[in-house]
């Protein structure tokens, strides 16, 4: 498996990946379809995809990962949130998922060697099973209205991170 940052070739079947990985997920109310890949969408049409990864097995893509700034307080921040995390329904528990976070993740903490404008951390929304196996965790003072505060994870790369304040997405996410 070859995982790597995407590009334009690539965009149709990131879309088409992220339909079927979230193609009746339970978290979606019934009947309202999934919305993920408009999410994705917008966040690149408007250059707000910091980090985008596809994972491509046989030429084809079977997972993707997409990372966005989010800010803090109303203000602009070097906080990223990682969503979504897609992976092909047929290929799913397999561990690409897995692989497709740990790479960003590496990516991320190695620009930060180079790069005066360091990434804080990476938020992210799900299970704290399955993401607290990457280091996320919910013992940061960071806030979402209407999200349970056990679902809502941080990660941080930089020991004085700001780790607290409500967290704002970008408009795609609306």
């Amino acid at each position: 498996m070859l995982i790597r940052t995407e590009t334009a070739q690539d965009i149709e079947a990131i879309e088409q990946l992220i339909l079927a990985a979230f193609d009746n997920h339970p978290h979606h109310a019934p009947g309202q379809g999934t919305t993920e890949h408009r999410i994705v969408n917008r966040l690149r049409s408007e250059q707000a995809l910091a980090l985008s990864l596809v994972a491509e097995e046989d030429g084809q893509i079977v997972g993707h990962v997409g990372f966005s700034p989010v800010q803090i307080n109303g203000q602009a921040s070097s906080w990223l949130c990682m969503a979504p995390v897609s992976v092909a329904p047929e290929r799913q528990s397999l561990g690409i998922g897995s692989k497709l976070i740990r790479q960003a993740l590496q990516t991320l903490q190695q620009r930060n060697s180079n790069n005066p404008n360091r990434v804080s951390g990476v938020v992210v929304l799900g299970e704290p099973t399955y993401y607290g196996r990457f280091g996320f965790h919910v013992n940061h003072g960071f806030t979402v209205p209407g999200v349970p505060p056990a679902y809502f994870q941080a990660l941080a790369f930089v020991a004085d991170a700001p780790m607290q304040g409500e967290i704002g997405f970008h408009p795609a996410f609306e």
